[in-house]
């Protein structure tokens, strides 16, 4: 019989593995407090010993075995595959009950063989081939998105759409009341910023009074509704995306397809529908914001005269660029509660997933209204607008 020194320091408390070799058989005598937190022993240097002398048995022994954790399991798990590997036999049957049973658990619950446990290096083709096709798959997945909202919109238009007008009337109040603080002090910083910038490059040439023009224009016909646009997929569509997307990892989505609702109908109309209707409003106040805090920097620190101040806003501005702005805010209403919707339905079945449905929508969002923003203003500079 060969006894080999402890794999561990010699104090008595400290986790050890004594090996000790007989007639072709190894025993391993596993001692001391077994914890994460003090350094355990690793189970490579054991099983070159083992293979050092040709085992083809291994018995485990823990009577002065104190108190354990998982870093046994660790080990055991380590030595039980090596054991496999070399088709050496290997005695569990003396470990503790606690520990057989954690056993048994983790052996019932195979590793997924699909999963990918190393980072490969990908060459530029296949990266720009991978995004290519993630591109294509999702193009596919909106228009078919779009498609099944805009059937929906038909049976509502005949009376056959199936959503609760409670609903509704919570998400014309989340969409439209209570966004009317947020959008009002940002709009109110944009245009005292324009009018800033402006004023100080017309006061170069004489002509302050302009500065009424270029806060009037750029703030009714483009930068109040696109600011209102962005806050919106920011507060808004976010939500969206984070409410179906936790439907979704609840399994509340699906329960609904049992129940012969569809989800497009029961928890999309409802969204894009009140966001589309109080975008306009929340426009008109976004203006209206915006011209203010321009008066509250050209009359304050540039002595020009408030009623001369507004007086030029109605002259310069005409009811095209209100219904322009006004039309952006419909669009960009309609983009954001799709946006939102999409990513929430497509949600994964994690809590990491309703973050990055919800990181999605956002950025989703803002990239469709900066689009529509350009397509918008090339066609009115056509139509001459």
């Amino acid at each position: 019989m060969i006894t080999e020194k402890p794999v561990s320091q010699p104090d008595s408390d400290q986790a050890a593995v004594r090996p000790v070799f007989h007639d072709g058989a190894t025993t391993l005598h596993i001692t001391g407090q077994w914890q994460l937190e003090v350094d355990t022993p690793e189970v490579e240097p054991v099983w070159k010993k083992i293979q050092t002398h040709k085992t083809d048995k291994v018995i485990i022994n823990t009577e002065d075995l104190k108190e354990w954790d998982s870093s046994i399991l660790i080990f055991l798990i380590a030595l039980i595959n090596h054991c496999k590997n070399e088709k050496i036999s290997l005695r569990t049957d003396t470990l503790p009950d606690g520990i057989q049973q954690l056993l048994t658990l983790a052996a019932a619950v195979p590793a997924q063989k699909d999963v990918k446990t190393t980072i490969t290096a990908q060459s530029f083709p296949d990266r720009v081939g991978e995004e290519m096709i993630n591109f294509i798959k999702s193009t596919t997945e909106m228009i078919s998105f779009i498609g099944e909202t805009t059937l929906a919109f038909g049976r509502l238009l005949r009376g056959k759409a199936k959503f609760r007008p409670f609903d509704f009337k919570l998400f014309l109040m989340e969409t439209g009341a209570y966004a009317v603080p947020i959008v009002s002090l940002i709009s109110f910083l944009v245009g005292l910023i324009l009018a800033f910038v402006g004023i100080m490059q017309l006061e170069l040439f004489g002509a302050q009074i302009f500065v009424a023009d270029l806060v009037g224009i750029a703030m009714v016909r483009v930068m109040g509704a696109v600011m209102t646009g962005i806050i919106m997929a920011g507060r808004t569509g976010a939500a969206f995306a984070a409410q179906l997307g936790t439907m979704q990892v609840n399994e509340e989505i699906d329960a609904l397809k049992t129940l012969a609702i569809s989800p497009v109908e029961f928890l999309v109309i409802p969204r894009v529908l009140a966001l589309t209707i109080m975008m306009p409003f929340l426009v008109i106040f976004a203006d209206l914001a915006g011209v203010l805090g321009g008066a509250a920097i050209v009359c304050t620190f540039y002595d020009i005269n408030p009623r001369v101040y507004f007086d030029r806003i109605t002259t310069a501005v005409s009811l095209a660029d209100l219904f322009i702005g006004l039309f952006m805010g419909i669009v960009f209403g309609i983009l954001i509660a799709l946006s939102g919707c999409l990513r929430g339905i497509q949600c994964g079945r994690s809590a990491s997933a309703v973050g990055n449905a919800a990181t999605s929508a956002v950025v989703t969002s803002i990239v469709s209204i900066i689009i529509a923003t350009a397509i918008i203003i090339i066609i009115c500079a056509f139509l001459g607008i």
